[in-house]
Order: C-alpha cells, then sequence, then structure tokens
C-alpha cells in the first residue's frame, strides 16, 4: 500500500463510538475533530490504545481514508441514520444530538461539530469497505514494541506534551508495520454498542496526534 500521510493517536474508550464499525464500513463520526478535520482520502488512521484501556499501548485499528465527508450529510442521510455514531440530527440549520443515543450528550455538540452556525468541525471521516480497514480491539497479531523502536517510543510518549524528530528510519519502519497490518484480516468484524449508553465527554487529551509525512 502506497503511504503518504500517517495520523497516529492515542484512544481511551474502545466502545463503538469512534471508530465506529458496521456494515463493513468505518467511520470517524465524533470525537478527534482536528484529525476529522485534516485527514483526507488515502491518509492513514492508526489508532493505539492509551494505557487506561489496553495496558500493552497495541494497535486497536487501522484505517485508509477513503472519504471525507460533510457531517452534515452524514448525520442528515437515512444511508447512515442507523449507525451507531450517528448520534447527531442535521435539521438544515442546526445540530441537535438525538435523545436516546447510545454517546456523548447534548453538551458535547460544540466539541464534536465547532460552534453554531458555522459548525468549524463538522467533518466525518469514512474508510468504505472492510478492505480498507483493520480492527483488532485488543488482540492485534502484532508486538509492534519488539520490532520498531522508534515507533514505540513515538507511542509511548504521545499525550505528554512532547515530540520526537520523525527521521527517515521512522518513516521505514511505518511503512514496513503498514504493510504487515494490511496483510492481516480483522480479528474483529464489527464494534460493539455499549448495552447502557455511554456519557463520557472528550477531554483535551482526545485533541492529542501526530502526523507524519512518509
Amino acid at each position: 500500500m502506497e503511504v503518504s500521510r500517517v495520523y497516529i493517536y492515542k484512544l481511551t474508550v474502545d466502545d463503538g463510538g469512534a471508530p465506529c464499525i458496521q456494515g463493513g464500513m468505518l467511520s470517524l463520526a465524533i470525537c478527534k475533530p482536528a484529525i476529522r478535520a485534516m485527514a483526507c482520502p488515502d491518509s492513514i488512521i492508526l489508532g493505539f490504545a492509551a494505557n487506561s484501556l489496553y495496558v500493552n499501548n497495541c494497535l486497536v485499528y487501522a484505517a485508509n481514508v477513503t472519504r471525507h465527508l460533510d457531517a452534515r450529510k452524514y448525520f442528515s442521510e437515512s444511508r447512515y441514520a442507523t449507525r451507531a455514531d450517528c448520534i447527531y440530527r442535521w435539521d438544515g440549520q442546526q445540530f441537535k444530538w438525538k435523545k436516546g443515543a447510545m454517546y456523548h450528550s447534548p453538551d458535547d455538540v460544540e466539541h464534536d461539530l465547532g460552534v453554531f452556525p458555522q459548525y468549524e468541525r463538522a467533518n466525518v471521516l469514512l474508510s468504505e469497505r472492510s478492505k480498507n480497514y483493520r480492527y483488532f480491539k485488543d488482540s492485534c497479531p502484532i508486538d509492534y514494541k519488539r520490532n520498531y523502536p522508534l515507533l514505540t517510543s513515538l507511542v509511548e510518549r504521545l499525550g505528554q506534551g512532547h515530540r520526537i524528530n520523525f527521521p527517515t528510519q521512522l518513516q521505514m519502519e511505518l511503512r514496513q508495520f503498514i504493510e504487515r497490518i494490511w496483510k492481516l484480516k480483522s480479528v474483529v468484524r464489527q464494534t460493539l454498542v455499549p448495552d447502557v449508553p455511554c456519557r463520557d465527554k472528550c477531554g483535551s487529551a482526545d485533541e492529542e496526534f501526530v502526523r507524519i509525512d512518509c
């Protein structure tokens, strides 16, 4: 797979909201507003686990972005309406949280989508067809910490308020790692919706990510 731009971040929650995988499609429609604004088709997103989620910082999912969609379409078109992360409704003028949605609350509209009326964060990333993403939850077959020291250092430091340099060797590690990932199959076919509503709020850590141009 040709790799041009990679976004790396840590997940603190893996509850089927972000990412949401249903019907052979992965979507990122809530949380991570900066990545949703910047990532374009053919970008790669790598979501690793934070210590608070899975202690080994495993790769939770990898996705090749196939479409950058205006959230007004995502939250109004019937083909997306039954997806678990379709938690907002667009009435033609403003977004409103759907009563009874499994994730977030009315207080999260601004964080997820931006301020009315511009809604500068109203972006959705899609990875269409299962060949374009891999979802492992906590069972990624590749222990990257054994073979990719620079990637390991980057992941472990992410969220601590400082960065490491991105030498050519790291770019090479990333290409090799992604090539290995794409030879695997997803361990889990889709994300599971929780039995009870999840009202976790995204905090400042939700903005942390690294972009690497390969």
